[in-house]
């Protein structure tokens, strides 16, 4: 089984998807040298969307989230891409997954959420994923994830306060935070930058063994 993987950054769903099994095949317009496996650079809405899914039986897909990001200072600046990208896949005839952040949840059809908290990582990086398959959600558990990390806030961190996650965005505040980064993101092999882009690949790991399910069912062994 093989997916392909749209707007795929440096590989964080990607791995994922391998770990549950899948061959993938990566697109992106910008160069991506850590990608860890098969890469073509080019317009993931281009001619390789069709031209490339006759090889796959499944694609995700990860649009840009700064025009829907509430980190996102002026939204009007950045495309919002996901009713173009959906079109794209329908048009394809095979099970797809859209993945984008929650200021997205308006544009994305029914999705499910999925939390680092749910997975016993040290982040919760909240994400949400749209599928034209049956797929199954898991409950965020925040409950766990107690107090015991530096803040990134500066004032919290100057009254001793505590934070109960992982913050892996912007910019690094202390030494030793990259490694921290990493480990609770499960990811070792990208840039600082790449790996504030990424999502946790437990996360299509877990959306990879289901969608597996899905076409096993689909396509049965004669």
């Amino acid at each position: 089984m093989r997916v392909l993987d749209l707007f795929c950054g440096a590989g964080g769903a990607a791995v994922g998807y391998h770990r549950a099994g899948f061959g993938v095949v990566g697109v992106d317009i910008n160069p991506q040298p850590n990608y860890p496996y098969e890469f073509w650079q080019a317009d993931a809405l281009a001619a390789t969307v069709s031209f490339l899914a006759r090889s796959v039986d499944a694609i995700h897909a990860s649009p840009p989230c700064q025009g829907y990001s509430t980190q996102t200072a002026d939204k009007s600046k950045h495309d919002r891409m996901i009713d173009a990208v959906r079109d794209a896949l329908i048009a394809t005839g095979l099970p797809y997954v859209i993945e984008n952040v929650e200021g997205a949840v308006k544009e994305l059809r029914n999705p499910i959420r999925l939390c680092g908290s749910s997975f016993g990582m040290d982040i919760r990086r909240h994400r949400y994923f749209e599928t034209n398959w049956p797929v199954v959600g898991v409950e965020c558990n925040h409950a766990w994830q107690a107090p015991r990390f530096r803040s990134l806030d500066i004032k919290s961190h100057r009254r001793g306060r505590l934070a109960s996650v992982v913050g892996v965005h912007g910019h690094l505040n202390y030494a030793g935070e990259r490694e921290i980064r990493q480990q609770a993101m499960g990811i070792n092999w990208m840039t600082d930058h790449e790996l504030a882009e990424s999502i946790p690949p437990t996360y299509t790991e877990f959306i990879g063994r289901q969608l597996a399910g899905y076409l096993r069912a689909q396509h049965p062994p004669v």
